[in-house]
């Protein structure tokens, strides 16, 4: 089980820098303001760069039904439950989360990430 959290884990760092690094670029080629990133908040006239909006949603992702594959993972763990099928499970849900991050930060097709996300 702790290979499977570790790769959540892992997903969680790569999105954040991917993250990141679309904000630093950003700001670098002018496109939106420092100051945006203060509340997250743009004004009127300042259009968010769509490579900011998804790798910033992408990563909230991972805070959202990754925590219950966490707290999952954890009491398995913690009763020493840990079972052939738990594992086939684990390592099932990281592979549609991985998928998923892929079509998210790739081309971005809505059903197919629908369909991944729901897996």
């Amino acid at each position: 089980m702790i290979y499977p959290m570790f790769t959540m884990i892992l997903l969680t760092f790569i999105i954040g820098f991917a993250a990141m690094r679309a904000r630093v670029a950003s700001v670098r080629m002018k496109q939106i303001k420092i100051g945006y990133y203060r509340l997250m908040q743009t004004e009127v006239t300042q259009n968010v760069p769509e490579r900011v909006t998804i790798t910033t949603r992408s990563f909230n992702n991972m805070f959202e039904i990754p925590v219950l594959f966490y707290v999952a993972g954890t009491i398995s763990l913690a009763l020493d439950h840990v079972t052939t099928f738990s594992l086939i499970i684990a390592w099932l849900f990281v592979l549609s989360r991985l998928f998923h991050t892929w079509i998210h930060l790739s081309y971005n097709n809505i059903l197919h990430r629908m369909n991944a996300y729901w897996i």
